[in-house]
């Protein structure tokens, strides 16, 4: 193992591989924290906003809002000026304001707390000032005008939670039945392997649907499905090892000295097994994530209020020709993920495998 790290630790496009996938995993889990936005809040004034590092609201929708917003206070705004960060109002009414009308202004998510400078003809006219919030969307917003960074990191949790559960699914399950089977050989090799065959043929989105006629659609479901299927492979690849592990020595020595069925494989087969193991699953957690992904495309995945990669690519897929902003943010975390996992397993691959590094 020593060997191998020191063999990895000399692979830069693994090293930068594995750099990428802590940097989005810790943007993952610590992001959301620090956007200043939460993943589901909705901003109505600021829907299907294009990436920008310039704050919102602009100087030129100031006004546009404030119109909107007169028109739910019952009021004209006769003068509307921005100083700054600070908003300079001149309402006007043909009834004296309610001053509790005031309240719509922080309501939109982009004005705070209104203050009164002055009240003139009998409060049918007032001079009010609020601040001007400060909102940054460096990905955009989506079309309810919620912030694109910010849902894209907490779709990133599920993705790489599903990637990271339901590959340790699929390896404990393929590790012990095909360890088993490698090892017991014979009749019982021949019939466990054609259970495989068996399951092979089973197209996976019609398991999919038949999951869903009897379960609800849902994170769960995904891990079940998922963790169904892809254990065949897992299993075949350690079948060939411990086929190849059980007539060495070390092996014979075991069962000479009386240990069980479950020992060897315990001691002996499935620790000489996590070489090839090891590189299978670095390879087969991108494929978690994209079958997941797939998934959510078709909506047979996460349903809302989580999201995904796969389902914010899917949302994004449907507003291309106005916003494709939607489809690029989800879509490049996405595709960054898979190209560093699939580098990584290929310098996994050659770490482990000398022969195979020097060849190269």
């Amino acid at each position: 193992m020593r060997r191998a790290l020191l063999r990895l630790a000399r692979n830069r496009m693994a090293l930068a591989a594995l750099s990428v996938l802590a940097a989005i995993t810790l943007a993952c889990l610590v992001g959301p924290f620090l956007t200043g936005h939460d993943p589901t809040r909705i901003y109505p004034d600021l829907v299907r906003t294009a990436p920008s590092l310039a704050p919102h609201p602009r100087p030129e929708a100031i006004g546009p809002a404030i119109e909107r917003l007169a028109f739910r206070m019952r009021v004209t705004p006769d003068s509307v000026r921005a100083e700054g960060s600070t908003l300079h109002l001149v309402l006007t009414a043909a009834q004296p304001i309610n001053e509790r009308s005031l309240s719509y202004l922080p309501r939109s998510d982009l004005f705070g707390a209104a203050t009164i400078v002055a009240r003139e003809a009998g409060g049918r006219r007032l001079v009010v000032e609020a601040p001007i919030r400060q909102l940054y969307f460096p990905l955009g917003t989506d079309v309810l005008g919620r912030d694109l960074l910010s849902r894209s990191l907490v779709a990133g949790r599920v993705s790489l939670l599903i990637g990271l559960v339901a590959t340790g699914v699929s390896l404990l399950i393929g590790m012990l039945y095909g360890a088993l089977a490698g090892y017991l050989g014979g009749r019982v090799d021949a019939v466990m392997m054609r259970v495989v065959d068996v399951l092979y043929a089973l197209p996976f989105v019609f398991f999919v649907i038949m999951l869903l006629v009897f379960f609800r659609a849902g994170i769960g479901l995904i891990l079940v499905a998922i963790g169904a299927v892809e254990w065949l492979d897992m299993a075949r690849i350690v079948r060939a090892q411990t086929l190849s592990l059980r007539h060495r020595d070390f092996v014979r020595a075991a069962e000479a000295l009386g240990l069980s069925t479950f020992a060897i494989l315990r001691r002996h087969i499935l620790p000489n097994t996590l070489g090839p193991v090891t590189v299978a699953a670095t390879l087969l957690v991108p494929k978690v994530i994209l079958l997941e992904s797939f998934l959510s495309f078709l909506g047979l995945g996460v349903q809302e209020p989580a999201t995904s990669w796969g389902a914010l690519i899917a949302e994004g897929s449907r507003a291309i020709e106005s916003a494709p902003w939607m489809l690029a943010a989800p879509a490049g975390f996405l595709v960054a993920t898979l190209v560093a996992l699939n580098l990584l397993g290929d310098g996994l691959a050659d770490a482990l495998d000398p022969r195979l590094s020097e060849a190269r």
